[in-house]
């Protein structure tokens, strides 16, 4: 069987992939982007036959539909591994809660059983490609190990999804997974990099782009202080720079544009800029897409210290 024929097999629609989920799941969402939408609103309209059903996600844009039923407390629990700002607000409103874990290891819970495995997985993803593969896009974060233990892995494609080239992990191939939707292709959620930065974060700012020499290798986050680093290091006379970062943000995109990342001098992978998952703007979504300078790798790899470690400069 060819994949274009195994994808129609498995081809249904959302209100018919979530008929899987019984009372008492535990089901895992995508990560940031990843988070899925037309199989989210389908599993919101079940919540009246559903109990008890233990969703797992983090980085959320918006409120899940799941979470938004009336008396959503009875049917749904939301628990997030790493909050975004909806994420906070749903604590105080909603069944939320926070699973506090250190990052970096959040693939080996899934793996050696400390966290419940998910039996069933709904992840938003790119087409397949010629392969048979569907990629994570820029969430390759822990995905892999969360799909190595579920019964069921939805998929569910969105055409706005990048493509984003990986080593390891950063695509789930079509054998895999028990179920495709095709959703409404929404725009992928924005996450800008917040106001201009103020007075103190520029003087900080610079004090730290004195002491990045050429060659250097950088992790930025999102926010002011962030944005302004990346600002004065576009405009600095800095060169051969290179990335490794659990988050790979806007100003990532604006330095490269800039060039003043090539990562030539890195000591392991070279010319790649590596990342466990990305949020931005549509720009950073662009930049990324079939991008193989860029390397979406699973987060067990990109924020272990026996890896940053062989990194001089970092």
């Amino acid at each position: 069987m060819s994949f274009e024929e195994e994808y129609k097999q498995k081809l249904t629609t959302a209100d018919e992939a979530v008929k899987c989920v019984r009372s008492g799941d535990w089901v895992d969402y995508g990560w940031c982007v990843g988070t899925p939408e037309a199989l989210d609103k389908a599993l919101a309209k079940r919540a009246d036959e559903l109990v008890d059903v233990n969703v797992r996600g983090g980085i959320l844009f918006h409120v899940p539909y799941i979470m938004q039923v009336p008396d959503a407390e009875k049917h749904f629990s939301y628990n997030s591994w790493h909050m975004s700002g909806v994420e906070r607000k749903m604590l105080t409103t909603t069944n939320a809660y926070f699973a506090p874990i250190k990052y970096s290891e959040l693939p080996s819970y899934y793996r050696i059983n400390n966290a419940t495995p998910s039996r069933v997985v709904m992840i938003q993803v790119a087409p397949m490609d010629k392969h048979g593969y569907f990629s994570f896009g820029p969430s390759a974060s822990h995905l892999g190990a969360v799909c190595e233990k579920a019964e069921e892995i939805i998929v569910e494609v969105n055409k706005n999804m990048p493509r984003c080239l990986g080593g390891h992990e950063s695509e789930i191939h079509i054998s895999k997974v028990s179920a495709i939707v095709e959703g409404d292709n929404p725009p992928l959620g924005e996450m800008p990099a917040g106001g201009p930065a103020s007075d103190v974060d520029k003087k900080v700012a610079q004090l730290i782009v004195d002491e990045i020499p050429n060659g250097a290798c950088l992790q930025l986050g999102i926010g002011g202080m962030p944005n302004a680093v990346g600002s004065l290091i576009a405009e600095s006379d800095l060169k051969d720079l290179s990335v490794h970062t659990e988050m790979y943000v806007d100003a990532f995109v604006d330095l490269a544009m800039a060039g003043k990342i090539n990562g030539s001098k890195k000591n392991i992978d070279r010319y790649r800029q590596v990342y466990a998952f990305g949020a931005g703007t549509k720009k950073l979504y662009d930049y990324l897409d079939d991008n193989p300078e860029c390397m979406s790798a699973p987060v067990d790899y990109t924020n272990d210290v026996r890896v940053i470690s062989q990194i001089d400069n970092f």
